[in-house]
């Protein structure tokens, strides 16, 4: 599965708001040697996150399964 903006902007439990800031998720990809551009443009695939071995990636790996599962129950 790939990981999007939708997913990084809507997690929620990360502060006051739901979502990552793009100046926070910048330093996260950096650090991690994430692909910023590709992600913005269309999403990296969730292996990529979860090769990092950070909570946080695991968190947001987490929630987009969670996120494409309400969406799909909505739809249905």
């Amino acid at each position: 599965m790939k990981i999007t903006l939708k997913h990084l902007h809507t997690i929620p439990g990360t502060g006051k708001k739901p979502g990552w800031c793009n100046t926070k998720a910048r330093d996260f990809f950096a650090r991690h040697g994430l692909d910023w551009y590709a992600f913005r443009h269309g999403g990296i695939p969730e292996e990529d996150f979860l090769a990092t071995g950070d909570g946080l990636a695991k968190a947001l790996v987490d929630w987009a399964h969670e996120s494409e599962r309400i969406e799909q129950e909505r739809q249905a």
